[in-house]
């Protein structure tokens, strides 16, 4: 009997290659965890997570706050057009508003 080659595994994510696939990042948006397997989020995408009806145009604003970020920028602002890096229980808090 020969020895099971790499190829033969049938661990759960085990992709043939040799590399496992993206670890998941738990993060928490409007107080709701959230798994996502990038390691940067646009501004769309964490508006997106939170609001599965989101609309971007002139009379919807959103606006996001995060905190528990990486130590160069534990909290802050994030606006359109702009990413973050996430990390493991990240808290983004994302509040849509309309023009009137």
């Amino acid at each position: 009997m020969q020895p099971a080659s790499h190829t033969d595994r049938e661990e759960p994510g085990y992709e043939g290659n040799g590399h496992q696939p993206p670890k998941s990042t738990t993060i928490i948006v409007n107080g709701r965890p959230k798994e996502v397997a990038a390691k940067e989020l646009s501004f769309a995408e964490i508006v997106r997570l939170a609001f599965d009806d989101a609309v971007f145009n002139d009379v919807t604003i959103y606006t996001i706050t995060f905190k528990r970020g990486h130590g160069g920028k534990p909290e802050g602002t994030l606006v359109e057009g702009e990413s973050v890096k996430v990390k493991e229980g990240m808290i983004f808090n994302v509040a849509r508003t309309d023009k009137s």
